[in-house]
C-alpha cells in the first residue's frame, strides 16, 4: 500500500496574510505536518514575503501574483510551479473557488488524490466580480469535477454548491472550521467591557461593517466600536465614520497578532458580523469560544450559529433602530457553553478522508479524478 507522506495544500495567501481561508489552511497544514511532508503553495502580490521559508514545520513557497482589489490572484508563476511538481506530492488539497489557485491545482491534476475545500459564498463580493462569475462558473466547474472529495464548511455552503454544481451529493463531506482551546484558556475573560463592539475580519463593502458605524451615533456616547482586519474597504469605512461624526469612537487595528487578538475577542462586550456572504464564520467561533455573545446576519452560513442564547440574529437589509436595541441588549452578556469543533478534530477527520481516497485509488489507479462514493459521507456541525 502507497503511504502518504507528501502533501501539498495550495492557497491564494498565506501567514502572516489575515484571513478565513488563510487561518483554516494555517492551522490544518501545522497541525498535519505532525505527521506528513507539508508544503503550502501560494501567492504574494506585495513580493515583500520571503519567497521560501519554514513556518512551523510547514515548507512555504510564494510565487508572484497579481490581485486587484485583493482578488482572484493570477500567477503565472504558480501555475507554471504546479504543473512541473504536482505530481511529486501524494495528495493535493486546494482552497477558494472565488480566486485562481484552486483552478490552477486542478488543471494541473495529475493521478494523485485531488481534494478541494471550496470557501464557496455563492456569488462576488462587488458588481463586477458577480458579472465575472458568470462565465467563471464553466472553468470553475473543472475543480468540483476533478476534485476527488469536495470539504464544506457548513452544511449552508453544502447547499450551495450541490444547487450551483450539480455535483455527486456523495463526493461532499462537511468539515467546520475549528478552534484551538488552548489558546482561550490562557486569556482573561474577566476584563469584558461591554461598551466596546468588536468587528474581526476582511474590511470588504459585502461585510456590512458600515451598518456598526452608522449605527453609533444611537448607541450611549462610551460606546465604540474597534475593527480588527484589513482590506479594500478600509479608506471609505474611515471616511464614513467622519462623515457621521463618530471618528473619535471607531479605532481600526489592522491585522494584530494573535495573542492581541484573543484579548479583543475576550475583552468585548459583543461580537458582530453582518456579511452577506459567509461560508462558515470563523469570528464567531472564535468569539464564542472567548467568552463573548455574538450578533450575526440571518443569512448564509452565519444564521446556523444563531441560537438566541449566545448568538443573536438580524435580518437583511440591516436596519439601524432595531440593531442598536439589540446591541444594547447583548453586550455584556453572559455566554453559556457551548461546544465548538477543534482544529485537532479537522485534521482527524481530514486525515481519515485522506487515507480513504488513497485506498481507493489503490483499488482502482486509473480513475484519474472520476468521482467516487465516499465511505465518509455528509458530515455534520456541532450545536
Amino acid at each position: 500500500m502507497t503511504l502518504i507522506t507528501k502533501i501539498l495544500q495550495v492557497c491564494p495567501t498565506y501567514y502572516p496574510q489575515f484571513g478565513g481561508v488563510e487561518e483554516h489552511v494555517q492551522k490544518i497544514s501545522e497541525r498535519l505536518a505532525r505527521k506528513f511532508e507539508v508544503t503550502v503553495a501560494t501567492t504574494d502580490p506585495s513580493g515583500e514575503l520571503p519567497k521560501e521559508e519554514v513556518i512551523n514545520d510547514v515548507q512555504v513557497r510564494r510565487f508572484k501574483s497579481w490581485a486587484p482589489n485583493a482578488a482572484y490572484y493570477f500567477s503565472g508563476q504558480l501555475m507554471a510551479y504546479l504543473a512541473r511538481n504536482s505530481r511529486s506530492f501524494h495528495l493535493i488539497h486546494a482552497h477558494g473557488y472565488h480566486s485562481l489557485p484552486a483552478l490552477y491545482a486542478a488543471l494541473t491534476k495529475g493521478p494523485n488524490s485531488f481534494v478541494f475545500t471550496s470557501h464557496y459564498h455563492g456569488t462576488g463580493h462587488t458588481f463586477v466580480r458577480s458579472m465575472f462569475h458568470i462565465p467563471y462558473k464553466s472553468v470553475g466547474r473543472q475543480i468540483f469535477e476533478k476534485a476527488d472529495a469536495v470539504v464544506c464548511v457548513s452544511r449552508h455552503e453544502m447547499a450551495l454548491v450541490l444547487e450551483r454544481f450539480r455535483i455527486d451529493r456523495r463526493k461532499i463531506t462537511v468539515i467546520p472550521n475549528g478552534i484551538d482551546p488552548r489558546e482561550f484558556e490562557k486569556i482573561a475573560r474577566n476584563s469584558k467591557d461591554p461598551r466596546v463592539v468588536l468587528y474581526v475580519g476582511r474590511l470588504e463593502e459585502y461585510k456590512g461593517i458600515d451598518h456598526l458605524i452608522e449605527v453609533l451615533p444611537r448607541l450611549h456616547d462610551d460606546m465604540r466600536l474597534e475593527v480588527v482586519g484589513t482590506g479594500p474597504h478600509a479608506s471609505a469605512l474611515a471616511q464614513l465614520a467622519e462623515k457621521v461624526r463618530v471618528k473619535d469612537r471607531v479605532r481600526f487595528y489592522g491585522d494584530l497578532p494573535r495573542e492581541q487578538l484573543l484579548r479583543k475577542y475576550a475583552q468585548a462586550g459583543v461580537f458582530v458580523s453582518l456579511s452577506r456572504h459567509e461560508a462558515f464564520g470563523i469570528g464567531v467561533a472564535e468569539a464564542l469560544a472567548a467568552g463573548t455573545a455574538c450578533i450575526v446576519a440571518n443569512t448564509s452560513a452565519l444564521q446556523e450559529w444563531i441560537d438566541n442564547k449566545n448568538c443573536f440574529g438580524i435580518d437583511l437589509p440591516v436596519k439601524i433602530p432595531q440593531l442598536a436595541h439589540v446591541i444594547t441588549t447583548v453586550s455584556g452578556r453572559t455566554v453559556c457553553p457551548v461546544h465548538l469543533t477543534t482544529w485537532d478534530d479537522v485534521v482527524e477527520r481530514l486525515i481519515r478522508l485522506y487515507e480513504e481516497l488513497r485506498d481507493e485509488s489503490e483499488h482502482d489507479p486509473s480513475r484519474g479524478g472520476e468521482s467516487r462514493r465516499l465511505s465518509g459521507g455528509v458530515g455534520t456541525l456541532p450545536r
